[in-house]
């Protein structure tokens, strides 16, 4: 009676230090400061209560394991199972942050809908801990589950998480996928399970079909708060939603800002050269762009400027701001500016990158079409990530997607087949020809190449792992430049 009264005790004051946490089997729980703790005894044991709003766990204990200053472990047995458990109630330095108990009880929720929607299967360790040595997220659940010979990969995003990593989950699950199979295990491993927030697998599905044979892939969607979930058929991917903005409206729009832009111009005539017009998403608009980085926007016949989501129309009332933009954008948006770290010289390094092939092609591959050389499409109806950075054609007339990058990005093999795939879409269909693309050209029928080009050091380590796994009519280049390409596009490696 006496131990038992002392184990309450000793609990009730890690509760109150806010530095301690629950475990069953090696699993995360919850803080133990956010549940009420009871302990009755029952004949030669005692019953342990855990509660709270959300949680309620009653636990048969068989005996103290183990106990130190900061770990109790406690040999538990569940209510109709025969085989005995551990409950552990382990001091921390400090409670876990918000972000990650959101992302351990998504994973013990996850462990039980697999273990009822799938009861012939076997539910081996999920984890959300993260391994930078391996690029896996902490954002993601993962582990392995088999069925007798039959093993699958495992990885899941709760609808908690933001839409870019439910988005991002392909990449990774890829990346699992691999590692599981180089795993010492004589189960030979299917492929990849993903289960991913209800409604958000739209684009997830498009994506499959860019991949090869080896990267099976199964996708669930999941309903947290109703613990089910539907498995999709991937091999409707639905409608790839893109559409091609004809070269009329592009040239009517660029033409119809030439005077405005020209005006811009003459307020830094040394500097003219920078400033350049490119055709909005917005039907009649233009962009006026300084190495890239657009700093106003000619519509409706007014300029509108500033840097970001806000701007202003020009007037005489602000001509002076006008023109200490264009100042200080020539000041710090070039090659040889002094702060490096300033804003201006950081920002759209991809766009900037853009101006330089856009001026030279030949500097990237001496193949390319210069006369036939486009950026910004296919758009698609998602927004900025559908926007192709170049799509242009050999000197043969063969296709090329060019995807640009100036620093590290897991995700870009993954966003090659986006564009690949939409591009692929609109030759198929003829709607190049039709919308006034590569006029004069015969376009070659063979399967778009994929040109990657970014710094050589800025390659993902990833990269290889995830170009193994394409569908092989998705001919992959990757275009390594020098670090200071601002100041002139050399290339350094090709692969």
């Amino acid at each position: 009676m006496e131990d038992w009264a002392e184990l309450q005790r000793t609990l009730e004051k890690w509760a109150a230090s806010g530095h301690a946490e629950v475990r069953e089997d090696g699993e995360w729980l919850a803080e133990l400061a956010a549940l009420h703790c009871e302990i009755r005894i029952d004949g030669k044991s005692s019953l342990l209560h855990l509660w709270s709003d959300d949680r309620n766990l009653t636990r048969r204990v068989l005996g103290v394991k183990e106990r130190s200053e900061n770990c109790l472990t406690l040999e538990v047995q569940r209510f109709g199972r025969s085989k005995p458990g551990r409950l552990e109630f382990v001091r921390t330095d400090a409670p876990r942050a918000a972000s990650r108990v959101t992302r351990e009880q998504f994973r013990a929720r996850l462990r039980r809908i697999l273990a009822e929607q799938f009861p012939d299967a076997t539910i081996d360790a999920l984890t959300s801990s993260a391994d930078l040595k391996r690029s896996f997220s902490g954002v993601y659940v993962r582990g392995r589950m088999h069925e007798g010979a039959r093993a699958w990969a495992v990885m899941a995003v709760s609808a908690s998480e933001s839409s870019a990593a439910v988005e991002g989950i392909l990449a990774f699950g890829i990346l699992w996928l691999d590692a599981v199979r180089n795993q010492p295990d004589k189960r030979a491993v299917e492929g990849l399970r993903l289960f991913v927030p209800k409604g958000a697998a739209r684009h997830l599905r498009a994506r499959l079909l860019g991949l090869s044979s080896s990267a099976r892939t199964e996708i669930f969607e999941l309903d947290e708060s109703a613990g089910e979930m539907r498995k999709l058929d991937v091999a409707d991917a639905g409608n790839l939603e893109s559409w091609l903005m004809p070269r009329s409206e592009v040239e009517s729009a660029v033409a119809a800002a030439k005077g405005a832009a020209a005006r811009v111009r003459q307020i830094i005539p040394d500097a003219s050269e920078a400033i350049e017009l490119r055709a909005a998403m917005e039907p009649g608009e233009a962009q006026l762009c300084f190495r890239g980085l657009e700093f106003a926007r000619y519509a409706r016949g007014e300029i509108f400027f500033g840097l970001g989501e806000a701007r202003e129309r020009l007037a005489p009332s602000n001509a002076t701001t006008f023109e200490r933009l264009l100042r200080s954008l020539d000041l710090h948006r070039n090659s040889l500016a002094q702060e490096t770290n300033h804003a201006m010289y950081r920002a759209a390094p991809e766009r900037w990158l853009e101006t330089l092939v856009l001026a030279d092609p030949s500097r990237i591959e001496a193949t390319l079409d210069p006369a036939h050389l486009y950026s910004q499409v296919p758009a698609l109806e998602a927004g900025d990530r559908g926007v192709l950075d170049l799509l242009g054609i050999t000197r043969r007339g063969r296709l090329v997607v060019i995807e640009l990058k100036a620093s590290e990005d897991i995700q870009l093999p993954l966003q090659a087949v986006d564009y690949w795939l939409r591009v692929r879409r609109h030759q198929g269909q003829g709607d190049f020809e039709r919308f006034g693309y590569f006029a004069g050209k015969q376009l070659d029928p063979a399967p778009p190449l994929v040109w990657l080009v970014a710094p050589g050091l800025r390659f993902h380590p990833s990269a290889d792992i995830l170009l193994k796994y394409l569908a092989p009519e998705i001919r992959v280049t990757r275009i390594g430049i020098n670090e200071n390409w601002r100041r002139g596009v050399k290339v350094v490696l090709r692969q």
